[in-house]
């Protein structure tokens, strides 16, 4: 339990991305998604996955940058 607190802590802007970029792959879904053949806006499912690995890597890219500025 120790070590899933110590994670949770560490990957923190990770998991908030992932958990934002979800949110936001399926509104696009909802909101713009196509119905012809489009691989990733076609489906809630594909395009909720790629909105959550989206925001998980761009929350990681700012707080890696923001960790540099703080040396």
């Amino acid at each position: 339990m120790k070590k899933l607190k110590s994670l949770t802590l560490r990957f923190r802007f990770t998991l908030l991305g992932a958990v934002l970029g979800l949110a936001a792959g399926y509104i696009y879904y909802d909101q713009v998604g196509c119905q012809d053949g489009c691989t990733i806006t076609g489906d809630p499912t594909n395009s909720s996955l790629y909105g959550a690995l989206m925001g998980g890597l761009l929350l990681s890219m700012i707080d890696d940058h923001l960790k540099k500025l703080k040396k």
